[in-house]
This record gives structure tokens, sequence and C-alpha cells, in this order.
């Protein structure tokens, strides 16, 4: 047997171990994102970052596995599915003005961990094959371009939205990489099937998909609820409607996520913090203690107590008009934080107008 036939004998069995592990499906990449650099650095040149300050600090980097990890000559892409199909009806939730919409990837355990735990058994059970071997494991943990790398990998393509999408799943599910300096044989990239449909593009309540294939992460929903620490562009408040957490809207338009499979993964699952159809004025109640309890292990935990009433709070302003929502307001008209009394007096006078 020749060492070309060993290397592609083992990168299947990476394939068997890694479903056997329970992901959705598993990739190889070259380290090779030349074209992915082009964009990146335009991308950050003309500010859409926003405030992700990391972003531009790691710079090409991010762009250049072997200046991340030196001796990288592939990188395994793995997936993980996380739709939860417990969870309320999305549409219906948003739909409900007093209800909290919540991201549905944040309903369960936070998945850094899970992922994260589960690749470096891969990478154990690769080197129980092979010796010793160099790797790094990631979980949107590191300036790693994961839906550039899954995409080379074949595991989907980038969708006008720029999130990750495949025919048979959607796009509703989670990236982890392995970076390795085995020369694992690549597997191809698969087709764009995204043709002339615009109904992500269409769906995002902010227009923060400014073209095809182009996300100005300034007005992106997601990057208002999670990432972006300071006050929320008055602009722009009225377009997050009840969303508290990151925002589905691209996702939920988009006509392949018809084809989407929920999780197996029961730490995925919706059940465990009552967050997927929650009352506004009940989050908004919530002391710092009851915050930090009810989103234990959670993603959501990351954006702290502070950020978390804004958000709430921008939500409650949205809401249809109702004595208990201005009630639940004045309760933290005089809140400590500046932040927090500058959304909540916006928030009083969008729901009691002159």
């Amino acid at each position: 047997m020749t060492r070309e036939r060993d290397w592609r004998v083992l990168a299947q069995r990476i394939g068997e171990w890694g479903r056997e592990l329970g992901f959705a499906a598993i990739g190889v990449s070259d380290a090779d994102l030349a074209a992915e650099e082009v964009h990146l650095m335009n991308w950050l040149g003309a500010g859409r970052h926003g405030e992700m300050d990391y972003m531009a600090r790691h710079g090409v980097r991010r762009a250049r596995p072997a200046a991340l990890v030196p001796g990288t000559l592939r990188v395994i892409t793995a997936r993980v599915d996380y739709w939860p199909a417990d969870a309320a009806p999305a549409r219906e939730v948003l739909a409900d003005s007093h209800r909290a919409y919540v991201a549905r990837y944040a309903l369960g355990r936070d998945y850094h961990k899970l992922l994260r735990r589960r690749l470096a058994r891969l990478a154990q059970r690769i080197g129980d094959e092979v010796g010793p071997f160099g790797h790094r494991v990631f979980t949107d943990s590191a300036p790693v371009l994961e839906v550039a790398l899954a995409a080379k990998s074949g595991l989907g393509w980038r969708g006008k939205h720029t999130l990750l999408l495949t025919r048979d799943r959607g796009s509703y599910f989670f990236l982890g990489e392995i970076y390795t300096d085995l020369p694992l044989p690549v597997t191809p990239a698969v087709t764009a099937h995204c043709g002339t449909c615009t109904a992500c593009i269409a769906a995002c309540p902010t227009g923060a998909i400014v073209a095809p294939y182009e996300l100005d992460a300034r007005r992106c929903i997601s990057y208002l609820t999670i990432e972006h620490a300071g006050s929320i562009p008055e602009a722009l408040r009225p377009l997050i409607g009840n969303r508290v957490y990151g925002c589905d809207d691209c996702q939920l338009a988009c006509p392949w996520n018809r084809y989407a499979v929920a999780t197996s993964e029961r730490d995925f699952a919706a059940v465990r913090n009552g967050l997927d159809a929650a009352a506004l004025t009940t989050l908004f109640a919530w002391t710092e203690d009851e915050f930090l309890r009810n989103t234990e292990g959670s993603a959501i935990r990351r954006i702290g107590y502070e950020r978390w009433l804004r958000n709430v709070a921008v939500a409650l302003g949205n809401a249809r008009p109702h004595p208990s929502i201005v009630a639940a307001l004045r309760t933290r008209a005089d809140d400590p934080s500046p932040l927090v009394r500058e959304h909540v007096a916006w928030a009083i006078a969008r729901q009691s107008p002159p």
C-alpha cells in the first residue's frame, strides 16, 4: 500500500470516527485562504466589523492558518446540528411583541465546550492511529475563518447571508476545526445553490446584508445585541423588535432550511432554560443573581447583566402598548447603569407618546 493511499484511508476513518462522535459531517481543507484574505481585508478596511476590534487586531492571521499554528498543512472541519425541535415556533414568538426572541442557537448549553471536547476526542483517536502529530482544536475561539474553511472542505457553500448552507440540512449548525500537520487528501468543495434567491437579504430587519455575501456587522441585530457594548443607535432600535439576543431572520427566510434537521444533542434542547418564549416583563424583572443563575452554562451569560437589561428594554419599547409594559420599564427608570437608564427612557417614550 502506498503512502498516499495510507492518508486516503486515514481520512476516510476520520470521517467515520467523527460521525461516531456525533458530528453531522467531516471535511478536510488545505490551508490556502488567499482569496478570502482579500475579502477579509476589504471588509475590515470598510469598518464593517464595528467594535469587534479583535477582528482587526488579528488581521491576516485569520486567513493564514499556518501563521496561527505553524506547520499547519490541513484543516479538519466538523459540523453539528443545533436546531431545537422542542422550542416554541420561532415565527410565533417573533409575532408576539410581549415575548422575547432568543436566537435558537443560544437556547441550549453553550456549544463551545461541547464541540471542543468532541474535537479533542477526535484528535486523540487520530493520535491513537498515527502516533503524536501536530494539531490544535478550535471552536469559534480564535482567529479562524470557519465558514471559508468549511466551504472549502465541502461541508456546504457560503450563502448570500454569509453563513454556511447545505442542501440537505440548511444552515442551523455549529462549526469546529482541527488544524493539523498531517498531509491528508482534501475533500472537494460543493456547488453553490443560492441561485437568484435573495430571501435572506429581503428578510434582514435592519438591512445588514448590504449585498449578496456582504454583511455590515454594525447593522446586524446579532452584533448589536451581543457584541456591541454601548448604546444601540436609536435609528436601529425600532427595527430590533423583540429580539433580545441574536437574530435568526435570514435563516428563517432561507428555503434550504425547510430541510433542517433537529439536533439530537440533549445539551442543545430549549427546555433547559425556558427562554424560547419568555415574557419580556419577566426577563426585565430578573435580578443580577437570577440572570446569572438562569443563564448558567448558556452563551447568553457572556453579554452580562447590563447589556441584557439594555436589550430587553429596547424590546419592551417596541412591544404593543400595554400598562404592564410601562410599569415594568418604570421600575428601572433610576437604574444604576447610565446605559440601562438611557434605553429605559427611550422605551418609556415609545410606550407613552405625547
